[in-house]
């Protein structure tokens, strides 16, 4: 028990000295006197464009619908004396819009701030649009917030876009065509955190039991310090949305083909991801194929057409086969050298209670399932998966993927379906999404749901895993850090069964779960204490290569050696302890590349050269580190 506490508290405290350590003492924030929250201008932050309208000048924002008129008013200011307003608007979605290309830089993060209001209850969204390198346009909502005909603030919301796009804009809309009036307009670059280089990596560490994988969007994926993050910890990319069916069905090509049975695919919006991830050599773990959700009705409904009739069983039949041979023959065409090395075929097919969802549409109804509607129950699923194995290539292994997977009666429900698709050889494996949370369910419950999925004999893959917490405290993220390792402790005693473990999403500000900080890193790129949790006790297994060349794999091994006369090694700030602050100060040294002489008498090298190897180098750091997590 005492091992147990002193490892979560100096896991605590190892997260809190690494953030204090790696974050510059410029990043700071401030509020201004008009109450929105915007970066201070001492953070090392850059002004893009501020605007609060006192001069009258609207000339950067243009109408989206074209018959907007837009205007300098002193009728309505969030602060000082004028606002913009935006009226004639003829559809709920025209609006103000404001260019970026000519202004911000591909891969680089930015932050919006601004004040909104209408002239009663409303909800507002600030959202970015972009046309890919195909000439296809792209949205993104990226606030929403509520106004009951008072001013509503938006404070640094993040941005960013990728270098294959043009014609990005951020842009406000509302519910109706009320005249809308924005305030305190600032674009600015967003605080830059590098990455942590003196930690293990999460890839490495699991070399021997799993995968490691994350999840990311192509916005997520733009800036630097992202791409540096999944280099060095992931070895497997899932696409958040760009794979799902209504990112890459084409109605507009598929009407134009007069086709009622072979919808087109356009992969552009997975392109800047699979780019990536054929340049970096990352495998890809494709998500998803048959799906309720994020699909759209007109798929599901004669000709194609949002109010069309719901199709035959047939038509439905032959869409579906279509639809799996032209994403693997698009994705086999543009990307033949990425290794697509799993596919969930199918998703969320089951309630909690074990039985099929509500036939019907996402237009009526977010849960219910055009395929149920269709179908009658949930005998769509066998052709899926017997399409999928028709077509995909042969080093795909297929799987079926569902959340709150460790509910009794879904898993009976997940099992015995997945027995009967094994028994003809249809499935390879079982996804459990698992998207947690810290009081429910725990880890013996979970474990008891892996247990019988193990039991099938088939593969199983963790593959959106993220634990929510509503406490923020110290005590609350150790307590997620201790549901972590339960987790992933679980995972690596099945490890020969489990293949891949997959974290939904990279930092907590981008998971789609931010306001319960869900993952392992924070804001800044740190890593909490759920991460030095599943770190503590594993030796990685040492790479040298970059992410698209590998060497053999070496084990090393760390010896600890006794105190050298009067000094103890690793002792940096000599107060006769190891701790935390040693690995702060010896992270710093590190940093500012401190130039130690090799000497067998100063004890300030001494001190420094933590695992005896007659050298400093961020291999002390690791070595001090996995010493302080026991």
């Amino acid at each position: 028990m005492k091992k147990e506490i002193r490892t979560r508290v100096t896991a605590g405290v190892l997260s809190a000295v690494m953030l204090c350590a790696a974050v510059p003492v410029t990043t700071a924030f401030s509020s201004s006197s008009a109450g929105i929250v915007s970066a201070a201008e001492d953070d090392g932050t850059t002004e893009i464009y501020s605007n609060g309208f006192e001069d009258g000048d609207v000339s950067a924002f243009t109408g989206r619908g074209g018959v907007e008129t837009i205007t300098a008013t002193d009728s309505q200011a969030y602060s000082g004396s004028y606002s913009m307003c935006v009226s004639d608007r003829a559809k709920n979605w025209n609006g103000p819009q404001f260019l970026l290309d000519d202004r911000c830089e591909a891969g680089v993060q930015y932050t919006v701030s601004a004040a909104a209001k209408t002239e009663w209850y409303n909800s507002i969204k600030l959202s970015m649009e972009y046309t890919d390198a195909s000439g296809e346009r792209h949205y993104s909502n990226l606030k929403e917030q509520t106004s009951n005909g008072d001013w509503a603030t938006f404070s640094n919301v993040k941005f960013s876009f990728s270098e294959d796009v043009s014609k990005v804009y951020l842009y406000f809309e509302c519910n109706d065509t009320a005249a809308m009036y924005i305030d305190d307009f600032e674009v600015r670059t967003a605080p830059v955190y590098p990455i942590q280089k003196d930690i293990p990596s999460l890839k490495d560490v699991y070399a021997n039991d799993f995968k490691i994988g994350t999840a990311v969007t192509t916005a997520e994926l733009a800036p630097q310090s992202t791409k540096d993050l999944i280099a060095k910890h992931f070895n497997s990319i899932t696409l958040g949305n760009e794979l799902k069916p209504e990112s890459i069905l084409n109605k507009a090509a598929t009407l134009a083909s007069g086709s009622n049975t072979d919808p087109v695919i356009n992969l552009a919006s997975a392109r800047t991801i699979l780019n990536y991830c054929r340049d970096n050599n990352i495998p890809v773990r494709g998500h998803v194929l048959v799906w309720h959700s994020q699909t759209p009705d007109w798929f599901f409904k004669e000709g194609f057409q949002d109010d069309g009739d719901w199709v035959s069983k047939d038509v439905m039949l032959q869409r579906m086969e279509n639809y799996i041979k032209n994403v693997f023959a698009a994705l086999e065409e543009e990307y033949p050298t990425v290794d697509f090395y799993a596919w969930d075929v199918v998703n969320e097919a089951w309630l909690d209670n074990g039985v099929p969802r509500t036939g019907g549409g996402q237009s009526e109804n977010a849960n219910y399932s055009g395929w149920v509607k269709v179908f009658g129950d949930n005998s769509f699923i066998e052709p899926a998966f017997e399409y999928a194995r028709k077509y995909a290539p042969a080093n795909t292994k297929l799987y079926y993927n569902d959340f709150n997977e460790y509910m009794p009666q879904k898993t009976d429900a997940i099992c015995k379906m997945a027995l009967e698709l094994k028994e003809k050889g249809l499935i390879d494996g079982i996804g459990m999404q698992s998207h947690l949370d810290v009081g429910f369910p725990n880890v013996s419950t979970y474990k008891k749901a892996l247990a019988k999925f193990v039991e099938t004999g088939l593969d199983i893959q963790v593959t959106e895993l993220d634990i929510t917490t509503s406490d923020t405290s110290e005590a609350g993220f150790e307590k997620q850090a201790e549901m972590y390792k339960g987790i992933m402790d679980a995972c690596v005693e099945y490890a020969d069964s489990i293949s891949a473990v997959v974290f939904w999403g990279t930092t907590d500000d981008k998971s789609w779960r931010a306001a319960k900080s869900p993952l392992l890193f924070n804001e800044d790129y740190t890593a909490k204490p759920s991460f030095y949790a599943i770190v503590e006790g594993k030796d990685p297994v040492v790479t040298t290569a970059s992410t698209t060349e590998t060497t053999a794999e070496t084990t090393t091994t760390t010896t600890i050696t006794e105190p050298v006369g009067n000094v103890i090694r690793g002792d940096v700030n000599e107060d006769g302890m190891l701790n935390g602050f040693d690995l702060a100060i010896m992270r710093d040294m590190l940093f500012k590349e401190v130039a130690l002489v090799p000497s067998e008498t100063d004890p300030n090298f001494q001190r420094a050269d933590m695992n005896a190897d007659g050298s400093f180098n961020i291999q002390d750091a690791v070595t001090l580190m996995k010493f302080l997590l026991g």
